[in-house]
């Protein structure tokens, strides 16, 4: 379920391709070169997000390890997205009901694409975290499979773009947007709050706990196999040194 946040989200990303031109060249005739200019705020909250990363790291570095594993657990990246899911709707609804009427500066709804864009960005990448660390030695099938189906939801859903803005008008269908955004919040502190207990229904991740498990005593088995024809001592400078149980070879003298 977490995952169809970032497909979503993706898809209206796109939606965007068919608003800002519809707005800044049909309704403020603006030329073809100044309308890409008004993607500017979307970039700047995209490049804010990548900026302010070590900060979110920080904080999801911050959360409790597992004993277990030794690092922070998955739903330590959920917590980037539970603030990225308030910036996204924050920016689509200002930019709703500020792109029109024309009577409003442009730079208004251009602003709104800064949390619209740093929204975007950190779900995008910490909901591939999650995945990844979900899922673990399976993280690049998870990955992959998620990339597939986001690209044809942000392949398809444009298409009803044009369609959508003629019979809502601007405000409205991107008012339409920004409540389905809102309507995505409660999911991901779902997943902060509950998200290893849905991992663990999971039979893939089940399957996958149990190979790492057998893994780990094949490697308990080999090392104990390994100690037992080896001898290990502190020598007097206090390193660690191993002796091999084999016997010594005495050399053999040649007769001239």
């Amino acid at each position: 379920m977490l995952t169809r946040n970032p497909q979503i989200i993706y898809g209206i990303l796109y939606l965007c391709f068919v608003a800002y031109p519809l707005i800044y060249g049909g309704l403020r005739h603006w030329s073809a070169g100044f309308q890409g200019l008004a993607f500017v705020g979307i970039g700047v909250g995209t490049m804010l997000a990548i900026v302010t990363e070590p900060l979110a790291r920080r904080v999801v570095n911050s959360h409790k390890k597992d004993p277990e594993t030794g690092r922070v657990p998955p739903e330590a990246s959920v917590s980037i997205i539970c603030v990225a899911s308030f910036l996204c709707p924050i920016g689509q609804l200002w930019f709703s009901w500020t792109s029109v009427p024309i009577t409003i500066h442009w730079i208004w709804p251009i602003l709104a694409g800064i949390p619209f864009g740093a929204g975007n960005c950190l779900v995008f990448i910490y909901a591939s975290n999650y995945l990844a660390g979900s899922y673990g030695i399976y993280a690049a099938s998870a990955l992959a499979g998620n990339s597939v189906v986001r690209s044809l939801v942000g392949g398809t859903l444009p298409l009803a773009g044009p369609s959508m803005y003629a019979a809502l008008s601007p405000q409205w269908a991107g008012t339409l947007l920004g409540l389905v955004q809102v309507a995505l919040i409660p999911i991901p502190f779902v997943f902060y709050k509950w998200g290893d207990r849905i991992r663990a229904k999971s039979p893939l991740i089940r399957q996958m706990r149990e190979d790492m498990e057998k893994s780990q005593k094949r490697a308990a088995k080999a090392k104990k196999r390994q100690d037992k024809r080896g001898e290990v001592w502190v020598n007097s400078e206090g390193d660690v040194e191993k002796e091999a149980a084999s016997k010594t070879v005495e050399p053999v003298e040649v007769e001239k």
